[in-house]
């Protein structure tokens, strides 16, 4: 159980570090207000209300609750997951990280309907959609877990026997 406790703090910490970051750009930033910090990155304040890369934004208004259930369900699974391997670090550093990111993610969706979104990488007139420290978090937790399945995959199946 303690170990299962360091990895609920480090969801916590994403979790803080997220919510943090977004009532800090709230506090700064006018909707669609931007500030250079250098040649290739931006701050500025956009609300997302769709999934990555705006998937779903012009939907209506059904697709909310669809992205909260679906990762409040991921959650549940993640903490699950999150037991079963607490002695481990490589997956539960990834499990940890994408949980602290979808929650963040689930208070925007209750709090704003949609996500604050803030990070803007930009080359060459081409922009990155923007994102936030959530979205880095299960980003980073994402290439974590497919990092440790291709490194310990086969270890870690069990044979149908």
């Amino acid at each position: 159980m303690p170990r299962l406790a360091a990895w609920l703090a480090l969801a916590a910490l994403v979790l803080v570090l997220d919510l943090a970051s977004k009532a800090w750009v709230l506090a700064s930033f006018r909707l669609m207000e931007s500030q250079v910090v250098t040649s290739f990155f931006n701050l500025v304040l956009v609300y997302n209300s769709g999934a990555a890369f705006s998937f779903l934004a012009g939907a209506g208004g059904w697709q909310k609750w669809f992205f909260v259930v679906l990762a409040l369900a991921i959650s549940v699974w993640l903490v699950s997951l999150l037991r079963h391997h607490a002695q481990e670090r490589l997956l539960p550093t990834a499990l940890a990280l994408i949980l602290g990111g979808a929650i963040g993610n689930v208070i925007d969706r209750l709090r704003f309907d949609a996500v604050v979104d803030f990070l803007d990488f930009h080359l060459a007139g081409y922009h990155w959609p923007a994102f936030n420290v959530a979205d880095s978090a299960i980003t980073v937790g994402v290439a974590l877990m497919l990092w440790h399945q291709f490194r310990y995959g086969k270890e870690t199946e069990k044979s149908p026997e």
